[in-house]
C-alpha cells in the first residue's frame, strides 16, 4: 500500500512537472512559430529631400500639403518602394547645408533631392561661393554613398541684384549638375514663382495650390529615377 501510495505520489510530481514544461515551452513555440511566419517587412528605398524652406513647406497650416508629402502620396499610390524625407530647414543657406548634410546623411540615402541657393541670392553671396557648398555637399553624399542618384533642384536670382549676378547664378545650377551627374530640375518654382494667386502673402513661398506645381516640378524629373 506504502509502494502504491508513493508510486502515485511520484506519478503526479512527474505529471505536474510534465506539464509544467509543456505550458513553458508552448509559448517559446509560438514565438519561434510567429516570428518565422512573420512575414520580412519590405525595406523601402530613402530619398531625402535637402533645402530650405521651399522643402520645408514654411507658412503651409499643414505639412502635409507640402510638395514632399505630396511625392509620398505619388510614391503610394504607384506602390513605389520609398519614402520621401524632408530634411527641409527654413532660412538654410548653401553653407549653412554644407554644415548639416553630415548630420542628415547618418540615415540612409538612395536618392538625393538637393534644393539650396535661394537664401545665397537673397543675401547677395557671389555664385563661386554657392557653387564650392553645392559641389562639397554632393561629394559628401557620393563618398558615402556611392550608388545614390542625385537630383538638383535649379533656382533664380531676384531681378533686383542685377543682370550679372542673375545670369551668373542661373548658369551655375546647369553646370554643377552636369560636373556631378545630377538630374536637373531646370527651376523648381516654374510655372509658380510670381504668380500671386499660387503664393502665401510673403510672394515668396507656395501656398497649397502652389505645392501642386512644385510637386509636378519636381516629379518630372523624379519618377524616371526611380
Amino acid at each position: 500500500m506504502l509502494r502504491l501510495s508513493l508510486f502515485l505520489w511520484l506519478s503526479l510530481i512527474f505529471l505536474s512537472c510534465t506539464q509544467t514544461e509543456k505550458k513553458v515551452s508552448n509559448p517559446e513555440t509560438a514565438t519561434e512559430k510567429s516570428t518565422t511566419a512573420a512575414p520580412d517587412i519590405n525595406k523601402k528605398k530613402t530619398i531625402v529631400f535637402f533645402g530650405n524652406s521651399l522643402t520645408a513647406g514654411y507658412g503651409l497650416t499643414n505639412v502635409s500639403s507640402g510638395y514632399v508629402s505630396l511625392i509620398q502620396v505619388a510614391l503610394d499610390s504607384l506602390d513605389l518602394p520609398y519614402r520621401a524625407v524632408n530634411a527641409g530647414l527654413s532660412g538654410e543657406t548653401s553653407a549653412g547645408g554644407n554644415d548639416r548634410v553630415d548630420w542628415v546623411l547618418k540615415q540612409p540615402v538612395d536618392v538625393f533631392v538637393l534644393e539650396l541657393g535661394g537664401n545665397d541670392a537673397l543675401r547677395g553671396i557671389q555664385p563661386e561661393e554657392t557653387i564650392k557648398n553645392l559641389g562639397s555637399i554632393f561629394d559628401k553624399v557620393k563618398a558615402k554613398y556611392p550608388a545614390a542618384k542625385l537630383v538638383l533642384a535649379g533656382m533664380q536670382a531676384p531681378p533686383n541684384m542685377g543682370k550679372m549676378y542673375t545670369d551668373k547664378f542661373r548658369a551655375m545650377y546647369p553646370k554643377l549638375a552636369k560636373e556631378h551627374g545630377a538630374a536637373l530640375i531646370p527651376f523648381l518654382l516654374e510655372n509658380v514663382g510670381g504668380i500671386p494667386e499660387l503664393n502665401q502673402g510673403d510672394r515668396i513661398h507656395p501656398n497649397e495650390k502652389g505645392q501642386y506645381i512644385l510637386r509636378d516640378n519636381v516629379w518630372k524629373v523624379l519618377s524616371p529615377m526611380l
